[in-house]
């Protein structure tokens, strides 16, 4: 479960609270500048916090309205700055219609007092309650993860020196879910102590930023980072922690009214700046279309390119700029020639066309007779059996050994093309290469589908709730079949649907790496070795395609070794965020509008 939350508390009276003491700052105290015990906070005057994304400007510290729109207007370059518990935000609004506009969120508020620690939260079908821990953060490798899971949700990254800076900082609070699998961080919670930022007389705090990876096989990560937080404030002894969250968010909001928050009534203020578009521009008033055309025409209205959708189903639109425009089909535009469309829609034209620019491409041959696939499956030892055309993984069989599995896989291809077509199985990574406009813009690293066993349920159970996952991750574009082919790969493994598998235990349900087949996606472009990237950009021009997706495999993306498998004319350019794969789309579309 994931979610952008803003938050504060509320005053108990009905207008803003006015303060006597006369300082005006950022209250954010020195790291470790910890009150001395049986001192008190002192209330303090036109509060803000920094908060690393940007200012929690506390609207109750003010006693006009005019002075947090002033604050407001300080806000920095790339930052989204957040006035919170305001009583009227209407003058603010008078004050500046065209620059402020009203959050459309609701507050959520946990009553410390009454509120009972819980240990252990709710185990549903596919959630693991052992395969992850809930700690505070404390290293840069985790910082550096957590801004990847802020990424991968559209949220703003903090700089990662902020959160060194303040990892022990009284005011502000990080806590991190670690999968004890491979340490690596699954989910990231922080928190705002009002006491210790600016001397709440109402002993608040709240919780901010809560994301969980996408990717993450477990469920439940949000609502223990929930839990662990209050706890942690509870035990500071203060009396509430709020939160407040967009109003059409149903499944977050589910989350917290589970945990035990129940709304009260506040407004937050926010700046019309591009962070926060899609909050004050309204609806779409088309029809909504797929992710992957999704991701461009947002970056195409950002930059003031007209979009009108031609047919949604099918994800055509047309976007027209300074007198010029162009049809896409998601990533696939008319810039892509028919000659190059066709070269990567044959996937014996493909392998071609690569061998002969020079590049590493796998043995193949049509399927022939019963006795000519068996010879060439004796010659490489695994098969992979794919139509000739097609997309998404749709009639692959991967590592196939006997030559009664051939002669089953092609039959199951055929059912996609007339021609299949067989290929030396090589193991190695599954790796996913962007170039557009001749040059690599993202690498990511394609992994199969695969499920964790809680030790209560069968593996046809697992797979039907992490599809279920990985449909609401992506929407509704990933999802696990449960046909012949997760069939085979679980019986490969030694086990059968009906299975209980061991809790802890990972499986892999698929061969193929395919987001559509369940498969996930991880970043490794910086860490991309320039002889791939070279061979990438080769592939690219002797299609001479602008805009492609190639899959390779490789031992390891940072070494030079590889083999190139096929090639995409329209890759899921939202697939590779946070890499800038829209915006350099864009960029080859309509130059002039490159910032």
């Amino acid at each position: 479960m994931t979610a952008t939350l803003e938050n504060g508390h509320i005053p108990s009276h009905p207008r803003q609270h006015r303060f006597h003491s006369r300082v005006d700052a950022l209250f954010v105290r020195p790291i470790g500048a910890l009150p001395e015990p049986g001192r008190a906070v002192l209330p303090r005057t036109r509060a803000a916090v920094d908060c690393g994304w940007g200012r929690l400007i506390f609207g109750q510290t003010f006693s006009d309205p005019a002075e947090i729109v002033a604050k407001l207007r300080m806000e920095e370059p790339g930052q989204r700055d957040i006035a919170v518990y305001l009583t009227e935000p209407h003058v603010m609004l008078a004050l500046a219609p065209q620059e402020l506009f009203l959050d459309p969120s609701h507050t959520f508020r946990l009553d410390l007092g009454v509120w009972r620690t819980t240990e252990q939260v709710s185990v549903g079908i596919g959630q693991v309650s052992t395969g992850f821990t809930v700690r505070r953060m404390e290293t840069a490798a985790q910082i550096r993860q957590i801004n990847r899971i802020y990424a991968a949700r559209g949220m703003l990254p903090i700089p990662e020196d902020f959160l060194m800076r303040h990892r022990d900082c009284p005011q502000l609070t990080y806590l991190v879910a670690v999968d004890e699998q491979d340490g690596g961080v699954i989910g990231v919670v922080s928190g705002v102590d009002h006491v210790e930022a600016f001397g709440d007389p109402e002993k608040g705090s709240s919780l901010w930023c809560l994301a969980a990876d996408p990717q993450a096989p477990y469920r439940g990560i949000g609502e223990r980072l929930v839990r662990a937080l209050a706890d942690h404030f509870k035990a500071r002894g203060r009396a509430f922690v709020d939160l407040s969250v967009m109003h059409d968010n149903a499944r977050a909001i589910a989350l917290y009214e589970r945990v035990g928050f129940m709304r009260v009534p506040t407004f937050s203020m926010k700046t019309r700046n591009a962070i926060n578009e899609k909050l004050f521009v309204g609806p779409r008033p088309e029809k909504p279309l797929n992710p992957y055309a999704t991701i461009i025409t947002n970056e195409a209205r950002r930059r003031g390119i007209v979009v009108e959708v031609l047919d949604a189903e099918t994800a055509y639109f047309r976007l027209s700029f300074g007198g010029r425009s162009v049809v896409c089909r998601e990533s696939l535009s008319e810039l892509t020639s028919a000659v190059a469309l066709s070269r990567c829609d044959d996937k014996t034209v493909t392998r071609r066309v690569l061998q002969k620019a020079g590049l590493v491409v796998p043995a193949q041959r049509r399927a022939g007779s019963p006795e000519e696939n068996a010879d060439f499956l004796a010659e490489h030892g695994g098969l992979v059996v794919k139509p000739v055309r097609g997309e998404q993984g749709k009639g692959v069989t991967v590592d196939v050994r006997t030559p009664e599995t051939v002669e089953q896989a092609i039959t199951t291809a055929r059912a996609y093309a007339d021609t299949v077509l067989l290929e030396a199985f090589i193991a190695g990574q599954d790796l996913r290469i962007v170039v557009i406009d001749n040059r690599v813009v993202a690498a990511a690293i394609r992994r199969p589908a695969e499920v964790t066993g809680t030790g209560k349920h069968t593996i046809s159970q697992l797979i039907e709730a992490q599809s279920g996952r990985r449909a609401a991750a992506t929407g509704g574009e990933s999802r696990i079949p449960l046909d012949a082919e997760t069939e085979r790969c679980v019986r490969c493994q030694g086990y059968g649907l009906g299975d209980i598998l061991p809790e802890g235990e990972r499986l892999f349900v698929r061969k193929t790496a395919n987001l559509h087949t369940g498969g996930t996606l991880h970043d490794v472009t910086a860490a991309l070795h320039p002889e791939l990237a070279k061979a990438a950009v080769t592939a690219a021009r002797a299609l001479a395609i602008p805009v492609v997706g190639l899959d390779f495999l490789v031992r390891d993306p940072t070494s030079p070794e590889y083999v190139i498998i096929e090639a995409n004319e329209r890759p899921g350019l939202a697939n590779h965020e946070p890499q800038p794969t829209a915006q350099r789309f864009i960029d080859l579309l309509f130059p002039q509008t490159a910032v």
